[in-house]
């Protein structure tokens, strides 16, 4: 328990963060999971535009800190090369 109001607040603050941010990271993890399915199943158009909005998602995600920046260019740069190889 906290021993400050300061500190009182800060937990809640924390509590409301972690809610967003788990939020968040599970919505890139299932937009993810399409995104492979898509290009499992070799459907290149459809795969392109979860191309598209996964990528905005990882910035956006990256951006207010949710995920390191560097964690997210990776994720993009693997995601396109799978792209880059449907035929």
């Amino acid at each position: 328990m906290p021993n400050t109001k300061s500190a009182e607040r800060r937990m809640r603050s924390s509590a409301r963060k972690q809610t967003q941010n788990t939020s968040v990271k599970s919505r890139l993890k299932t937009l993810e999971k399409s995104y492979l399915a898509l290009v499992k199943t070799g459907k290149k158009d459809e795969a392109a535009t979860a191309y598209r909005s996964i990528s905005s998602a990882f910035d956006k995600a990256a951006k207010t800190g949710v995920v390191h920046a560097g964690t997210a260019s990776r994720k993009k740069s693997r995601l396109g090369i799978r792209l880059a190889g449907l035929k």
